[in-house]
């Protein structure tokens, strides 16, 4: 047959739809919306291509009306793993010596069936299931995921053409291979394209997957599912399991053929997890490769040349957002006491316009919080600061679960910059507030360095060129994704690639080759055209 070179179809971000009151795509989405909610989704785990509908069978509900059933999925135990990785390794011969373009159709495929026939359906899951507002859903479940595999097609393609030199008489080549092994994918809550991408991102450099989504995006993660498989990806390639994530932990980490994880989630699981492969390193055919995004306390810093207008409106939606659930989210602020009651009445004034309800209303800005242990841990940290002498709630923080679980945008200004909620992850609408004296500018950057250990996100307000530089340099290290004049949230794939160190991951950053380099394990090629017939060298001989 004849060979050719191929190149795979110029790429660019999935344009964002607005959902206009009249429009045909918000008209579809509300349409979708209504039909899942009139419906009880079946949420079985997808093992080798077959739905495994053994164990527990565990209620689904909305965050935002939590007595209103959606579905149910089957929480199963072990041998489901097992199962699962038996799959994967089934197929991994198969799927790892399938030419790079297949395996590149397939997931193109699940990109513009995302972008077109499931669109709706997708984005309708995740607002009803993870309490998204239609821009959050749309910008995460639609266009991020769609970015996700169409720009990771493109890095594959990057990364298998970079070649070594070869000078003449030898050809010099890498060959970029799968890992030996399969990888285990375990995904958040809070973005359905990072739950799609953990997984993918692997699989489409010829790695098996065993996928284990949160329990509170399973409803989600479903679609999804069903989309890689309308794509043709084969069976077995990617293996959705919903047992516990301890169990599915357990037997996966305890497996000689464990090649690696890809991880989003928090700080202590993932260090648990990084402790137990250290343990069990000598029972792995190979080091796996160990690739996490963790916990964040995205930081907002203004200097006294900022703009109020704009510093506002990124605080409010840095913030607020997805009621805050996000790593990248702006969780503390350090404010010049010569602009604060300028800040401060804006703030208040913005805030009190804000909508919150259930995401079918569109005017809605927040939704709930994802679940009963997030909101009644988040409620102890609002009352924690109304009864500390270093704290006081100067904005919000009313909550109310008697529907679902919903709490106001919440500001707590403290007199300690390095009180515990400038200091800890708290994952919801809570943002806490330090006021700084303008000449205690440097003094105030070294405290947004070295108050967290953190290091994801993080902005700076000023319009100073020469504060800017020089801020930029004093934070080098406390953010791996750094913003100037701009929120700290709503990194775009091929643009912004995401990820973060210190206690915030390995900083692989998704959206980009890095990240996808880290699935493939590299083996140089040498091959001369004319080998030598004497043992001896030139210089040998007198």
């Amino acid at each position: 047959m004849a060979v050719h070179s191929f190149y795979t179809p110029g790429i660019e971000n999935e344009p964002i739809k607005t959902y206009p009151a009249g429009s045909p795509e918000r008209a579809e989405l509300k349409a979708a919306i209504a039909g899942m909610y009139n419906e009880v989704a079946d949420i079985p785990s997808v093992i080798g291509g077959k739905f495994i509908r053994e164990g527990k069978k565990t209620e689904v509900f909305p965050p935002h009306n939590f007595r209103h059933l959606i579905g149910h999925y089957y929480n199963g135990g072990s041998e489901q793993v097992k199962m699962a990785i038996d799959a994967a390794l089934k197929v991994k011969s198969h799927w790892s010596s399938m030419s790079w373009e297949h395996r590149a159709s397939i997931f193109l495929k699940a990109a513009s069936l995302l972008s077109g026939p499931y669109r709706a359906k997708i984005n309708a899951a995740t607002m009803i299931g993870q309490s998204k507002t239609v821009h959050q859903a749309e910008i995460d479940s639609a266009c991020e995921m769609i970015d996700f595999l169409r720009f990771n097609v493109q890095f594959m393609e990057d990364i298998y053409i970079n070649q070594p030199l070869a000078p003449l008489n030898v050809w010099n080549r890498i060959e970029y291979r799968p890992l030996e092994g399969f990888v285990f994918a375990l995904t958040p809550f809070n973005f359905t394209s990072i739950s799609g991408n953990l997984p993918s991102a692997p699989a489409i450099m010829g790695n098996t997957v065993v996928w284990k989504p949160s329990k509170t995006q399973v409803y989600s993660a479903r679609i999804l599912m069903e989309v890689f498989m309308e794509a043709g990806l084969p069976d077995g390639v990617i293996n959705m399991v919903l047992a516990p994530g301890p169990v599915t932990s357990d037997i996966i980490l305890d497996h000689p053929d464990f090649a690696g994880i890809h991880y989003t989630g928090s700080t202590e699981v993932f260090g648990n997890i990084w402790r137990k492969i250290g343990a069990n390193i000598r029972i792995y055919k190979t080091y796996p490769r160990i690739v996490g995004e963790t916990g964040g306390k995205g930081f907002i810093v203004a200097h006294s040349s900022a703009s109020i207008p704009h510093l506002v409106t990124s605080i409010i939606r840095g913030a607020f957002e997805y009621q805050g659930q996000k790593c990248s989210a702006a969780s503390r602020a350090y404010i010049p006491k010569s602009l604060w009651p300028e800040i401060r009445t804006a703030l208040e004034n913005g805030l009190k316009t804000l909508k919150m309800g259930p995401p079918e209303d569109f005017r809605n800005f927040m939704c709930a919080i994802i679940d009963e242990p997030s909101f009644d841990k988040l409620a102890g940290y609002i009352e924690r600061a109304r009864k500390d002498k270093e704290a006081e709630v100067i904005m919000g923080g009313g909550y109310d679960k008697s529907v679902g679980y919903f709490m106001q945008p919440t500001i707590i200004q403290v007199t300690n910059p390095r009180y515990f909620s400038m200091e800890e992850e708290l994952f919801g609408p809570i943002l806490s507030l330090y006021v700084y004296d303008d000449n205690k500018w440097e003094e105030t950057l070294d405290i947004v360095d070295n108050t967290s250990p953190y290091g994801l996100t993080g902005a700076l307000f000023a319009s100073d060129r020469q504060i800017i530089e020089t801020a930029t340099r004093t934070l080098q290290y406390a953010a791996g994704n750094y913003y100037i004049n701009d929120k700290p949230t709503g990194a775009i794939v091929g643009q912004q690639p995401f990820g973060g160190a210190r206690a915030s991951g390995t900083n692989d950053k998704a959206g980009s080759y890095l990240n996808v380099l880290r699935w493939v394990s590299a083996r140089s090629i040498k091959e001369r055209f004319n080998p030598p017939a004497d043992m001896y060298y030139s210089d040998n001989v007198e």
